[in-house]
């Protein structure tokens, strides 16, 4: 590839945002030691609207239209977002030109009072906006109080302690990658909560048609991890799903194979489905789909057309 001499890369301006963001220019001047990289920090919807839960707002790009519109418009050469922000759907004229080595996906617990989750106690008040996890948490602790609460991380943790909550759910990527793991009380293993699609991966978007911008993203782009995340998303896409569907995935790829677990859950929790299937890294994709469907054939999809219908 001919050398290339700078690129403009947009993102979010919360601190976690900038560090993902910096995490790709360093990734990036590694292997390509004479770019320079300028960052432009883009507020996006879901910054802007900090009171109402993301589940009555809708999920088409809250946090990621803004910067999309910046890079079709050329004004910026490649968007870094959190990859479970980005909507199942995107813009045809864009792709992920790369994944960063993935974090740990799984949800952990931070709480004050030093609970684990175990130790919390009955009607204990957990602080979290995603439907995802609270129906996952009620299916297994149906007496716990969800509280809806929005939010960086920073934010989200200094309402637990002013409103005196017994805990908060967080990714665990975003809290290790701003050196906040000492506040971690508990880890959330998959089989109580699934993660979300994408969590603890951070995805590069660029133009569809920039070959020179994707060659260099080639050289940073975790092999695994998007296999991983592409089966993922997939699955959300087959399902139509966003932050107003409890919808979760895991996929691992262990060497030539890929195993991807999925759920759906109803929002009270009392209704769950959960399957896992398996194959070559490959057909990853088309088996993400082929899970998907098995889940709507076995009761799921009354659910998703329930909760439609509710959002309607």
């Amino acid at each position: 590839m001919k050398t290339m001499r700078k690129l403009n890369l947009g993102t979010r301006g919360s601190k976690l945002a900038l560090w993902q963001s910096r995490r790709v220019a360093e990734e990036l001047k590694r292997v390509l030691p004479a770019l320079e990289i300028d960052i432009k920090t883009i507020k996006t919807q879901g910054d802007k609207i900090l009171n109402v839960a993301l589940s009555r707002i809708g999920d088409k790009g809250l946090f990621t239209k803004e910067i999309e519109n910046e890079l079709l418009a050329g004004h910026i050469d490649l968007a870094v977002h959190s990859m479970k922000d980005l909507p199942g759907e995107m813009d045809p004229a864009l792709t992920i030109g790369a994944v960063l080595h993935r974090e740990d996906p799984r949800d952990v617990l931070l709480s004050h009072k030093g609970y684990r989750f175990d130790e919390l106690p009955q009607g204990a008040i957990l602080g979290t906006s995603s439907l995802r996890r609270i129906a996952q948490i009620k299916a297994r602790r149906p007496d716990l109080e969800m509280l809806a609460l929005r939010g960086n991380v920073e934010t989200r943790i200094k309402k637990m302690q002013e409103q005196d909550l017994d805990g908060i759910v967080l990714a665990w990527a975003g809290v290790a990658r701003l050196g906040l793991t000492a506040l971690i009380t508990d880890f959330l293993p998959e089989d109580l909560v699934l993660p979300a699609v994408g969590q603890g991966a951070i995805a590069v978007q660029i133009r569809a048609d920039d070959r020179e911008t994707r060659t260099a993203l080639n050289l940073i782009n975790d092999k695994a991890a998007h296999s991983e995340v592409g089966a993922e998303r997939s699955f959300l896409r087959k399902l139509q799903g966003g932050c107003q569907v409890p919808i979760g995935s895991r996929a691992v790829v262990k060497g030539s194979q890929i195993h991807i677990r999925g759920l759906i859950a109803s929002l009270d929790g009392t209704r769950l489905y959960c399957q896992e299937i398996s194959g070559p890294v490959e057909q990853g994709e088309e088996l993400a789909v082929e899970l998907a469907e098995d889940l709507l054939a076995q009761g799921a999809g009354a659910i998703l057309d329930e909760i439609r219908g509710f959002n309607e």
